[in-house]
């Protein structure tokens, strides 16, 4: 299950936006991001890590259209921010 929740984030234009989903344990259930209705994928401006029970988004450089909600979904457990 989700223990802590990710906190809404603010980033200016050209800022890095980074998001935080901690469970209360590891899984190995593949977690997604997603930007809106957009499943997010790893690249050069979209960092997507996990390191043992955080999960962690990395949105490089924002722009104005990377606005919007962010949720985090592992199995039927989701979170957003």
């Amino acid at each position: 299950s989700i223990v802590e929740k990710m906190k809404d984030v603010t980033a200016q234009e050209g800022e890095d936006a980074v998001f935080e989903c901690k469970l209360s344990r590891e899984t190995s259930e593949e977690s997604q991001w997603f930007l809106g209705d957009l499943r997010l994928q790893s690249n050069e401006l979209t960092e997507i890590r996990v390191g043992g029970n955080v999960h962690t988004l990395v949105l490089r450089k924002v722009t104005p259209e990377d606005s919007g909600a962010i949720r985090f979904q592992v199995g039927q457990q989701k979170a957003s921010a």
